[in-house]
């Protein structure tokens, strides 16, 4: 089974996206040959929450089996989550689009919901270092935690795992247009294969190419199943149609 961690629909201001449709999403997946993507709409992380999030259900609804949700929460807003419906694979948190640290306390109703979070991570950035994360499990090792982007920037990649090892509740998600096949393969040396988690930030990146950088990464082919889903679907446990 492959599981594309991290994925969304919709536009966004500042990017080209030629397809930002479910139908383009499930046409470009069936010829990779993606089983499932958790995703949220970009209108979520952007201005309405509560709108992309009724937008991503309905787009999973059209698709069985085919998406997963993370809700997006905006802090400011208190956004109302679910953690029954059909479809819900987590919740997404977007720290420097909504400019509130991750371990701000206004995340708290997150950590207590208890579901998968995919999160933003980026090196530097005040709102979601990877030190943040690591503060996080500290506090709520009860929680899946999927390290966006593994930091976003290669210098500092290496850096986001040293941080985590010793957090087991954290993953280190791959997507973004830094990442490389040899960095996924220094990362599963690092790290281990089991911490991480494909994904390709499509359609706001292109899948093919996400999904190449897994698909062709020096690695062995039982370290390409964990990566491509295994270590996934281990965190998702029954929420996988």
């Amino acid at each position: 089974m492959i599981l594309d961690a991290h994925g969304h629909l919709g536009p966004w201001p500042d990017f080209l996206i030629p397809d930002k449709s479910a139908d383009g999403m499930i046409e470009l997946m069936d010829r990779l040959g993606v089983d499932a993507m958790g995703l949220s709409h970009l209108l979520g992380v952007g201005p309405s929450a509560e709108e992309g999030n009724r937008l991503a259900f309905e787009a999973a609804a059209r698709h069985p089996g085919r998406f997963g949700v993370w809700q997006v929460y905006n802090p400011h807003q208190r956004t109302p989550l679910v953690s029954t419906a059909p479809g819900v694979w987590g919740v997404k948190l977007h720290p420097d689009v909504h400019q509130c640290r991750l371990d701000d306390p206004r995340y708290e109703p997150v950590w207590r919901l208890g579901l998968p979070v995919l999160a933003h991570g980026q090196t530097d950035s005040p709102w979601s270092d990877p030190v943040q994360f690591a503060t996080i499990a500290a506090r709520h090792p009860e929680v899946p935690l999927l390290l966006g982007h593994t930091g976003l920037w290669p210098y500092g990649f290496a850096r986001a795992a040293e941080l985590v090892a010793d957090h087991p509740s954290v993953l280190l998600e791959l997507c973004g247009s830094k990442m490389t096949g040899r960095w996924i393969a220094r990362l599963a040396e690092l790290a281990g294969a089991e911490r991480l988690v494909y994904g390709s930030d499509s359609c706001f990146l292109d899948l093919r190419v996400g999904f190449g950088r897994v698909a062709l990464a020096p690695i062995s082919d039982h370290d390409r199943a964990l990566v491509f889903g295994g270590n996934l679907a281990r965190v998702l446990k029954g929420r996988l149609a």
